[in-house]
């Protein structure tokens, strides 16, 4: 069981894990993986088709603000993420996390 942390704790961690693989290049590698695994899942022509289609439906004489647009689609796109593509993501992270030296990993914890 994974025990409870203060949320304070956990923004810490997943700050100082963002900025290791940030610091390491890490972050762009797997941006770039995730933008090849919703490309290849059609996840994007979906949100791309779901956002054609808002806009025809609610868009009328008022077009969109980006701010609005993107407001309305962003809840869609995360839902819509295929679990494979988080999973493989995650392990990813996972595996950069446990690959960090020992006096790199204590950072990142405390």
């Amino acid at each position: 069981l994974r025990t409870a942390r203060p949320m304070a704790q956990d923004k810490k961690l997943k700050d100082a894990i963002h900025n290791k693989l940030v610091e390491t290049g890490e972050y762009d590698r797997l941006k770039e993986l995730l933008r090849q695994r919703l490309v290849e899942s059609q996840w994007r022509d979906s949100l791309k088709q779901y956002t054609m289609d808002l806009i025809k439906k609610k868009g009328g004489d008022t077009p969109f603000t980006v701010e609005q647009l993107t407001h309305e689609i962003t809840p869609q796109g995360r839902e819509t993420v295929p679990d494979d593509v988080k999973s493989e993501l995650l392990a990813e992270i996972r595996r950069f996390v446990e690959g960090l030296d020992s006096s790199v990993q204590a950072g990142v914890e405390s």
